[in-house]
Parts: C-alpha cells; structure tokens; sequence
C-alpha cells in the first residue's frame, strides 16, 4: 500500500510537466484500479486452480518489479512515451496487485472463518499504515533525493517479503466450485454493498489526483507538507479498522449500522471539503484537514462490515462453505474496490477540469450519500420484513403461517 500511495504528493505535478493533462493523470491513476478490477475478477474466479499460495507470491514479485520500473519513468520523452510508458507499467503493477490483494484476503477468511471481519480489520489496519506512511514518505524522498529513489526502495522491500511469503505462509486445497460471480450478483444485498463500496473507494481515487493540486494552487504547500495532508483520512483509518472489525464479529447485528454510519459521514466530509459552493463557506486549511479525518472515519467505518457481509449473504444462498467461495467473495471485493479507485481519479480529474475542486467533491459527496441512501432503504426493508414474519410465527396458526409465507 505504500507503493501505491506513494505518488501522490509529487507524481500528478511530474506527470503535468511531462505533458498530461489533469484528466490524462486521472486515466494514469484510473487505468491502475481498471486493470486492478479485471485481474481481482480473474483471480479470485481461479484461484483453487492456480493456488492461494502461489498466486500472493507471485503478485508480490510483479508488483515490486514494477514499482522499480517505474522509478526511472522521468527518463522517459514527455509527451506521448511517457504517458504510454506510465500506462503500461501501471497496468501489469495492477495485476500483480490484484494477485497478491486477493489470495491474502481469501487465505486469511480461510484460515479465521468466525473472526473475518477482526481479520480484516487487522489487515486494514496494516492497508492504512501504508496509506499514511506512503505520502509523506514519498514527498520527502523526492524532496530529499529527486524522482527515482523512492520507487528503487520500495520496490526492494516488496521484492524481499517473496522468501518470507514462501516460507510463511500455509497451503491451501480445495475443490473448484460450480458457482459464478453473476450468481453472486443476483443476490439484491450483495449488489447493493457492491454499490456502497464503490462510492467509498471512489472517494480515495478522488483524492489521490486531486487533493495535491488543489492544495498546492489554494495554500501554496510543498510535496512535503502535502504529503502529510494526507494522514488527515488515511490515520483515522488506521486506528479505527481494528476496533470495528471487533466489534462487527462480536455484534453482527451491529454491520448495518456501522455501514449506513460510514457512508454518511464520508458523503458529508466531501460536501465540506472544499466546500460546497451553496454552502457559502470559505475555504481554510483547518476545516480541510478535519473533514479529511472525517473521511477517513467513515471509510473505516463502512469498509469493515462489507465482507463478512458479503460472505453471510453467499452463504445464505447456498453457497458452498470452502475456499472457492471465499476467493470469489474476495475476488468481487476487490473489483468493487478498483472499479471505485478507476473511476474516482477519472471522474474526479475530468470535473475538477470541466468546473472546479469545490464542485467535484461535493458530487462525490453526493454518490456516497444515494449509495448509503439504497443501502438503508434495503436493511429498514429486511428489518421491517423479518418482524412481520415473525410476529406471523407467534400470533398465527400454523396453517395461516404456511399460507402468508409462501
């Protein structure tokens, strides 16, 4: 996660040096969480074939051999080679992302199957550590030593957790399963929270091409200083994953509203990051970097939930309980993830270009908001609906049971 991180304090301000546009680096960004959504897809469909193991280990590799690669980009011709070069070395980086993203998620709910949601939580914990260090440490490198160095030891490191993977971690067989995503699919909630994670992770793409400009044109900060702006979503994040993972597996009950909860707080954080132009608000360093922490609240808050969510729901309809299930359950967690993350720095760069960054923040704080709208129609639904049938199954025959049911 600090790989991907990393560029954006100082790569959106090189990229347009190099001859992108604003909307060109969003589809630089975007191409990423494209490519990311097909390989998660890819990964988690055949993942019993391939193997859990070999696949994170394998993902790992590419990864870090194009983080390295991609360290050297500024070399490059500007103009067409370089946004062509950025294109395709960010393309195969994705794949191995999605490799390494998806056999950890599925290994992990393997081998904890009652605690998924406190193990992914954990694991967030570890995913907003990189979203933290990954910013101000990359503004300071590039600062410090120029473009390069930051992608070579990166890169490096990822390059060295090969052999500790290979030696750690367990193997896993299973048996491959006849179910499909489109199945998946089918089930109203799994669509719905498939929705709802799209609107968050669309929420941090729009950040990554956006917030280093806009802070750079409106406060006149350094690649340094915005780098540490952006700890304002990622620690917040961090510190909460844990906890509410907890609190998820112990409280299932407790995922809905944990859920609604973190949808409304992001969508308000986007209204008043800029602000909102009707909110007639000016626009201060303080109230950007709490709203930044507001964000990254609510993403903590209604990411957590979403798996296990998912899971129970596949489970219920009949879903076979095994390893086949989990990859495709995390395979489509992650394409939910990376369809947010394209769509997020292509959207986002197009409107701050068309309008203004006040503007298209609170349109993103808009998605949010009709994505967790849907999503608390649906539960107050479901809620609604197993009352009724439950006041059926004390106060009626069972004949009249029978009848009203089917």
């Amino acid at each position: 996660m600090i790989c991907y991180s990393i560029l954006g304090p100082f790569f959106p301000n090189l990229a347009l040096q190099k001859g992108a546009s604003q909307t060109v680096i969003g589809l630089i960004f975007g191409c990423y969480a494209l490519c990311n959504f097909v390989g998660s897809l890819l990964m988690g469909k055949y993942i019993v074939q391939i193997g859990a193991k070999f696949m994170l280990v394998s993902g790992l590799f590419v990864s870090g051999g194009c983080t390295i690669i991609f360290g050297f980009l500024d070399r490059a011709p500007s103009g067409t080679v370089f946004i062509a070069l950025c294109f395709i070395v960010r393309s195969i980086d994705a794949i191995g992302f999605a490799a390494a993203a998806t056999s950890s998620v599925a290994l992990a709910s393997k081998v904890f199957p009652n605690n998924v949601a406190t193990v992914l939580g954990s694991l967030e914990m570890f995913t907003g550590l990189g979203l933290i260090l990954g910013p101000p440490l990359g503004g300071w490198l590039y600062q410090a030593y120029g473009y390069e160095l930051p992608f070579l030891v990166l890169g490096c490191i990822l390059l060295l957790m090969v052999p500790f993977n290979i030696i750690v971690l367990p193997s896993c067989t299973a048996e491959p399963s006849e179910n499909s995503f489109l199945q998946l699919l089918k089930v109203p909630k799994v669509l719905l929270i498939c929705f709802f994670m799209f609107s968050l992770s669309s929420g941090l793409g729009f950040l990554d091409t956006t917030l280093s400009l806009f802070a750079i044109e409106k406060f006149g900060l350094t690649p340094g200083y915005v780098g540490l702006l952006f700890l304002g979503f990622s620690l917040p994040y961090a510190l909460i994953a844990p906890a509410l993972g907890f609190f998820a597996d112990k409280y299932p009950a407790t995922r809905s509203w944990f859920m609604i909860l973190g949808g409304l707080l992001t969508g308000l954080g986007f209204c008043f990051l800029g602000p909102a132009p009707f909110l007639h608000i000016t626009s201060q360093l303080w109230l950007l970097i709490f709203m930044l922490c507001v964000i990254g609240f609510g993403l903590g808050a209604g990411f957590m939930p979403c798996l296990p969510e998912i899971i129970s729901a596949a489970y219920e309809q009949g879903f076979e309980d095994g390893l086949s299930t989990l990859g495709m359950v995390s395979g489509l967690f992650g394409a939910c993830w990376s369809i947010g993350i394209f769509y997020g720095p292509m959207m986002g760069g197009f409107l701050t270009q068309q309008l203004t960054f006040v503007w298209a923040a609170t349109i993103q704080g808009g998605l949010s908001g009709l994505a967790t709208t849907l999503l608390g129609i649906f539960y107050l639904y479901a809620s609604f609906k197993k009352h009724s049938v439950a006041q059926v199954s004390v106060n009626d025959s069972p004949g009249d049971r029978d009848r009203l049911l089917a």
